[in-house]
């Protein structure tokens, strides 16, 4: 989204400037048009404070639009008009982003817009899955349903992806810890254990061979760190750009579905955010082929999203749901089996929501289970190689001690 500062015309006249957020220049032209307001001058703002912010992420939290979406579906089921509600929200809201968005949302609605395309207006902050749920709530006239059940969706999804992150946390910890004892083991510690060996030996005597080994790394440590770091940096970059086109997020993400445990992990996480989103979906109302393509684009996961993408084209095409994903092997059977019982009983949001629950429940075994696995090998991992330094270093001590006794 653009920030625009405009200069224009009301029907009485009368003079009127002000800023709005919009993706073009036509879009800008066209809110102002349902304002009443001929645009005589529009320019788009370059940099500035908002404009750092939009670029770089909404700076919105999960939490913040749970705590709006559930004080905003109280006031609608408590009566209260909806732009009074906007009002309300955007005044009291802690954030200053979505503070700043509900204005732009209300002012949108008071121009004439409805609340799901005032929404559709800033993607950064409501996705497709919060408006085409907002959408389904106007047509139904169930915006406080919808938008109580969006916000314990959101909840829960927050639930899943927190766990996904604490298995994550404790490796990452303690990796990094690794790497800064071995560094300082590298660039400090061996080279003044390097140089009592050179001055008690006087150069004539042959250092063990892993002593030799320890120094000799870190004498190339020392002599290339920059080689070393510049190299480090280089791979995370290419990887994080491969992983950006099409082709490296499939082959990098079907990787990542082989793993074992993380693997398994990664499927569970995506069989529980998928049957999670469409059962919220279905049960709201949104067209049955709307909502594998919101699941598809929110998946995480490109061989999901393909997996997804193909199925709504199999089901556009006649066919159950149940049958292509089948097809795909990329879900359980016991999945697809139920979903295929929910279709037929006429019950599948409810099917899916019960997937969700046991799906989730299992994120948290595999979660456990990832830990558990993860705990032993790293305490294996930093055993040898610290051991493996530290013995190397009293080697030679160990054998001049044998020749003087």
């Amino acid at each position: 989204m653009a920030t625009f500062a405009y200069v224009g015309r009301t029907r009485s006249g009368a003079v009127k400037k002000g800023e709005l957020s919009a993706k073009t220049r036509d879009e800008a032209v066209d809110q102002l048009r349902k304002q009443s307001v001929v645009v005589t001058s529009l320019e788009e703002k370059k940099g500035g404070k908002g404009g750092f912010k939009l670029s770089f992420g909404s700076g919105l939290t999960d939490k913040d639009l749970v705590v709006f979406t559930r004080q905003f579906g109280t006031m609608i089921n408590a009566g209260l008009p909806l732009v009074q509600c906007l009002e309300i929200l955007s005044t009291q809201s802690e954030n200053k982003v979505l503070r700043e968005t509900i204005g732009e949302v209300k002012t949108q609605v008071e121009a004439g817009s409805t609340f799901s395309d005032a929404l559709r207006r800033h993607p950064k902050v409501f996705d497709d899955l919060y408006v085409n749920l907002v959408h389904a709530g106007e047509v139904g006239g169930l915006l406080d349903t919808i938008l109580t059940r969006l916000a314990k969706y959101i909840e829960k999804a927050m639930k899943l992806k927190g766990q996904i992150k604490s298995a994550m946390v404790y490796p990452a910890t303690i990796m990094g810890v690794a790497v800064v004892v071995i560094i300082i083991l590298m660039l400090f510690v061996i080279p003044i254990f390097a140089k009592m060996f050179l001055e008690l030996s006087g150069g004539k005597v042959a250092l063990p061979g892993p002593t030799q080994l320890v120094i000799d790394l870190s004498n190339a440590f020392i002599a290339y760190w920059y080689i070393i770091f510049g190299g480090i940096v280089g791979t995370i970059v290419g990887i994080k750009k491969y992983y950006g086109t099409v082709q490296g997020r499939m082959v990098i993400d079907k990787l990542l579905l082989k793993v074992p445990v993380v693997g398994d992990l990664i499927r569970k996480a995506s069989v529980a955010k998928f049957t999670r989103t469409l059962g919220t979906l279905l049960s709201s109302g949104v067209p049955l082929l709307d909502g594998m393509s919101i699941c598809a684009k929110t998946s995480g996961n490109k061989v999901i999203e393909e997996t997804l993408f193909n199925a709504r084209t199999s089901i556009s095409g006649g066919k159950t749901i149940a049958d292509p994903l089948a097809a795909s092997g990329v879900f359980p059977k016991m999945v697809t089996h139920m979903i295929a019982v929910g279709e037929s009983t006429g019950a599948l949001d409810a099917m899916l929501g019960k997937i969700a629950d046991f799906y989730e429940d299992e994120v948290d075994q595999a979660v456990a289970s990832l830990t558990a696995l993860l705990e032993p090998a790293m305490m294996v991992f930093l055993g040898i190689v610290i051991g493996f330094i530290v013995i190397a270093m009293y080697l030679p001590i160990f054998k001049m001690a044998s020749a003087i006794g």
